[in-house]
């Protein structure tokens, strides 16, 4: 997974000088953002505190951990099946 350049704080603090009323445009320029990821953010975090953003992060972390054990068990799971039809 791609990292970002900006931690949650950083994403929290852009987000709230959007709400103090500062342009998108002014603001993404500022900061160095495009404005398709200005309103990602926004879509993602809007309306949340710092510590529910890194809850989120935690939380998308655990499941990208738990499919990627699953996938692991499947395959397992895969070539016992084919080991045991085989005859010998």
């Amino acid at each position: 997974m791609k990292q970002s350049r900006f931690t949650e704080s950083q994403i929290f603090n852009i987000l709230k000088q959007a709400e103090s009323g500062v342009s998108a445009r002014d603001l993404c320029r500022e900061q160095g953002v495009s404005h398709a990821t200005f309103y990602k953010w926004c879509a993602k975090y809007g309306g949340m505190d710092t510590s529910m953003m890194k809850r989120l992060k935690e939380l998308e972390d655990e499941n990208h951990r738990l499919k990627r054990m699953y996938a692991n068990a499947q395959m397992d799971n895969e070539v016992l099946k084919e080991v045991l039809t085989k005859k010998f």
